[in-house]
């Protein structure tokens, strides 16, 4: 079996981190996989969202493999495979797995089973939408262990809550659960383990039914805009604007509103 499961149901693409024996630890082969799957998805038209999980009940991911990924990256140890040599060969495939700078515009979902930390929370943090199991518990525990999470966690997580408390969880290392990550505004919901799935397709369903420009101008424009001035947003949305206002999609959407039927877009 693969390191990563992709399926791909109607609109909706599955990603499944596979190494339920380690927790779903970020291997070499793992995170190259997730680096190729991401321009693969964003290519694909029939994909309009996309839900990453963890293979298991017991993690979503638990971050880096310290036996294989770490002591690569620092010398430890010596390429030994395929995957390995990619990593070493081209470093920007760790932060294309993390889904830094690729310009990935379709929605993520996590949902989220059992450990999320380090790496796999940094993963989360890089998607739109979270919902997570009751048991579920959350972390960036690299400074325990002389690591920092430089996969997202020191750019992301303080931009998605308040500073005091993002320092707290990035400079202490503690877990939490998912009561408090939802209290915390990282989490939209959080279900019994038995509902995970299905409220993740909830959402990838409500969002698939809708056009697919508006969504990744939506989210592109949400990325795009963060961190700017007022009048650079403006700019950005201004951009945009033709994209959707001259698509096929935008014409459907008022017809079908005015025919009372459900619209048909085609993305285009």
């Amino acid at each position: 079996m693969s390191v990563l499961l992709t399926e791909i149901r109607g609109h909706v693409a599955y990603l499944t981190m596979n190494r339920p024996q380690v927790r779903n630890a970020l291997s070499p082969e793992l995170m190259v996989r997730l680096a190729r799957a991401w321009p693969e998805l964003g290519a694909d038209d029939r994909v309009r969202a996309v839900i990453v999980t963890g293979a298991g009940d017991k993690a979503f991911c638990v971050g880096a493999d310290l036996g294989r990924l770490i002591p690569l990256l620092s010398g430890a140890r010596a390429p030994e495979d395929e995957w390995d040599r990619e990593i070493i060969e081209r470093p920007e495939v760790i932060e294309q797995a993390m889904l830094k700078n690729i310009g990935f515009f379709k929605p993520v979902i996590a949902a989220v089973n059992g450990f999320c930390v380090a790496g796999g929370m940094e993963l989360m943090l890089a998607c739109d939408l979270r919902v997570a199991a009751a048991d579920a518990s959350f972390g960036l525990q690299e400074v325990k262990w002389g690591i920092a999470p430089l996969g997202g966690g020191v750019s992301r997580l303080p931009r998605q809550m308040p500073w005091c408390r993002a320092m707290e969880v990035l400079l202490t290392g503690n877990r939490f659960d998912a009561q408090e990550a939802s209290r915390l505004g990282l989490i939209n919901y959080v279900v019994p383990g038995e509902q995970l799935m299905a409220k993740a397709e909830e959402l990838a369903a409500a969002i698939a039914e809708n056009g697919p420009l508006a969504v990744r101008a939506i989210k592109e424009g949400a990325l795009r805009c963060a961190g700017t001035t007022l009048e650079e947003a403006f700019a950005i949305e201004l951009a945009l604007r033709p994209i959707i206002e001259n698509s096929e999609d935008a014409r459907e959407g008022p017809r079908a509103f005015m025919e009372k039927r459900k619209p048909v877009f085609k993305g285009r």
